[in-house]
Order: structure tokens, then sequence, then C-alpha cells
């Protein structure tokens, strides 16, 4: 991999990180573009690759992102064998728009049967694991305006090209847009807030992430099989705080896709994903000793949005339950025989 691609400050790169993690970020930092299609077509052999796309009401996008990788990375050069798209309880139509690009897409609460049903984006994930067989998975988010397919290129190179390297994480630039009005690195908000503040302070190994909530990164099945996931957005906190105590820093690399531009949630939305987030780290750290209190953290979130009620009142207060639930490791589901960490 190239070894300029992250720059560090000689202001202050070496205040109080290792040189574990700063050789990390010289050696396990990419772009898209140092690989091809055809170069990864070459290294592939007898693996197979699929990409799984959760996607809930996303009728927009989902096509568009389902006929590039058909188009670029089936027909044109066979990188990808198989293109996933898991229907998250779409209320529109992006289950018929999925199907008429060209992709497999399965209902999420129909995979692996009787299962009691769980909700969420990680619940789509895992589900999207439990249907497919690649020997290599790629997950790309539905919601994607500026999709190529440099994305699912750079996040193979790794692993096409490294045996070393586990699971690949995506980062780029992620605008924020209002209206007319654009921040250029304004997106990203509840990582910059909450998750990198928090994984900095209790798993200073993993400050390296650009982003660690990306949505889009790969992993081999062995792996990715080997590692319970959090249903909701705690998913990819949890995973790299779980491979990190199982396969250590080296097994990750990251791997930088250029732009990001998708659909923005709301501000009471990521109030909501934060408090995901912030319960799923407590529990590993409980899950580590790490964590004395005198009672766990309530799973409530009050919020109070804007309201035109005939009462007169101006505020209305909200209540959701945001109880972090997680799916076992798939083999242990599904046995496979491969081994695997004693989660």
């Amino acid at each position: 991999m190239d070894t300029t691609r992250i720059g560090l400050s000689a202001d202050n790169a070496d205040l109080g990180f290792s040189s574990r993690v700063r050789s990390w970020l010289r050696y396990r930092s990419a772009r898209a573009d140092d690989w091809t299609a055809s170069e990864l077509c070459a290294l592939k052999g007898e693996r197979t690759v699929t990409v799984v796309i959760p996607a809930r009401d996303e009728e927009r996008t989902v096509g568009r992102i389902v006929k590039t990788i058909r188009t670029a990375l089936m027909e044109e050069y066979p990188l990808v064998d198989d293109v996933l798209v898991v229907d998250s309880r779409s209320r529109d139509n992006t289950a018929r728009v999925a199907a008429e690009a060209g992709a497999r897409v399965v209902a999420q609460d129909t995979v692996l049967q009787p299962l009691p049903d769980m909700h969420g984006k990680g619940e789509a994930l895992w589900k999207g694991l439990a249907a497919t067989t690649g020997d290599l998975v790629v997950f790309v988010d539905g919601d994607l305006y500026d999709f190529t397919a440099e994305y699912v290129i750079g996040l193979l190179g790794p692993l096409l090209t490294d045996p070393g390297v586990d699971y690949v994480k995506g980062f780029y630039q992620r605008p924020l847009v209002h209206g007319s009005q654009v921040d250029a690195d304004g997106g990203g908000r509840v990582t910059e807030l909450v998750a990198r503040p928090l994984l900095n302070m209790y798993w200073p190994d993993l400050a390296g992430f650009v982003q660690p909530l990306a949505g889009e990164y790969a992993g081999r099945r062995e792996v990715l099989e080997s590692i319970p996931f959090v249903t909701h957005y705690g998913v990819e906190v949890a995973h790299l705080i779980d491979l990190l105590r199982w396969r250590g820093l080296e097994a990750f690399a990251q791997v930088d896709l250029g732009m990001r531009t998708h659909r923005h949630q709301s501000t009471h939305a990521l109030g909501q994903m934060a408090g995901q987030i912030m319960l799923t780290i407590m529990d590993r750290l409980d899950r580590s000793g790490r964590l004395v209190v005198a009672e766990p953290p309530s799973a409530l979130l009050a919020q109070f949005r804007r309201s035109e009620a005939a009462d007169g009142a101006v505020r209305e207060w909200m209540v959701t339950d945001l109880t972090v639930r997680e799916r076992p490791p798939l083999r242990t589901v599904r046995p496979t025989g491969r081994s695997g960490p004693p989660w």
C-alpha cells in the first residue's frame, strides 16, 4: 500500500500515541485508485466476492448502486459474484427497484427463520451475511448519491493483496449540505462528537481510523462469521473493538474512497444513533471489566421536538428505548467448523 496517504503533523503527531498507531497509519492506509478492477480480478483466483447492501426506503439511490456494480464489476470485469440487497422493512419500492436493477433481494425477516425478528441496521447486515456465501464480503450503504465502482475496488484491494488484512474500513470526504450551502467536511457529526472521543479514551489503538462509523467496509467471511453483530447503529464500532481484541490492529486496513454524499438524518435521529453507540461502547467496557458503576445506564432517551398541539404545547416529549441487542457470531447459529474467538 502507498505509505503517504495520511499526513502526520510535525507539531503533535507523537503526542501520547504509540509508534504502533503511527506505523499503522502509514502502512495500512491506502486509496481506492491504488488498484484497478483488472488487477484485482487477476489476484482473485478461486475466491468469491459478495456485495451486501442493507436498504430501508432507499428507492431513489439503491438502483443506481446495483447497476454500477453489475455493469462495472460483474459484466465488464468479473470481480463481484453476487450483489444482495437486504430489504429492511421498506415502506417504498426499494425491493422492486433493486431487483429490476439486477440485485438478488431478500426481505430481512425471511432470513434464518424461525429466529425471532430484531430491528436495526446491524440486523440487516447480519442477515445479509447469513444469506450469502462469498469468501470476501463487502458492505455498502444503500443511500449513497455518488457511489462508484471504486468503492468496492478499494475495499477489496487490501484483502486481495495482503493476507494479513482481515477487515477493511472505508473513509471519505463527507460534505454536509444545507440547501445551497455546503460544509465540505461537515458530515460525520456523530463520529466527531461521540465515537472518536470515546475510542481515543478507551481504545487508543483505534485512534488512527479516519471514520470509525463508516458504513462501507469489507472482511473475510471466516472473520465476519466469528464476531457478534449489534443490531442497531453500534454495529460498526463494536466490530472495531471486538476485532481489535481478537485479531489486533495489524488485521485492519483503511482506504480513502473519495467523496461520500448521502441523505442526512435529523438531529433527533442522530441523538438516538449517538445513544446506541454510547451504550455499545459501555457494554464493551463492561465485558472487559473496565466499567465500574453502581447501576447500569438507562437505555431510555428523552427528546423534545417542536409541536403545534391543540392544547398550545410548543414542545412534545418523546421517549425512545435504545436498548442494545446483539446477534451472536453467525458460526454459532449456522456451524461451519471454523475456529474463532471465545465470545
